[in-house]
């Protein structure tokens, strides 16, 4: 039986986007799952329903998260609330600054989800390093192979 992994990014710029293409290779790296890509605009309380995991991707927009996942999270969270508890989330964020306050907010709104987060966040900070890009491959391959492997 094939696993859908969800992944939802707001990527406004080519850096941004290379980042959630990272994600989407490593994610698709396990053959027993099912990748399904959005950005927050597309995504809606349908997907979280029919997904088993999903990574979540944000830039930091003044000490925030993006206001695309932000309306994300506006439009899914009641449809969702009852539903989708226990279901394992991990996030990535690509922060200007420190990402703290991204990460709090993000983090707010999964608890009241119920979500279980699979491992810490990612918080890819300051200017541009091609690192960042490994580090999104490597979230997006280990949360399909736990997928895979049932651990989630």
């Amino acid at each position: 039986m094939s696993r859908r992994l969800l992944v939802i990014v707001h990527a406004p710029s080519p850096n941004t986007q290379r980042l959630f293409q990272a994600v989407l290779a490593g994610a698709r790296d396990s053959e027993g799952i099912e990748v399904v890509a959005r950005n927050p605009f597309e995504a809606g309380p349908e997907d979280v329903l029919a997904a088993d995991g999903i990574i979540l991707g944000t830039t930091e927009n003044l000490g925030y998260m993006s206001g695309a996942l932000k309306d994300f999270f506006d439009r899914s969270y009641y449809p969702c609330l009852e539903e989708t508890q226990g279901r394992p989330y991990c996030l990535f964020i690509r922060a200007g600054h420190d990402g703290t306050g991204t990460r709090r907010g993000v983090e707010t709104i999964v608890t009241g989800l119920r979500w279980r987060a699979v491992q810490e966040p990612i918080i890819l900070r300051g200017d541009w390093q091609e690192d960042f890009v490994e580090q999104c491959h490597e979230l997006g391959a280990a949360m399909a192979a736990g997928l895979e492997a049932g651990i989630f």
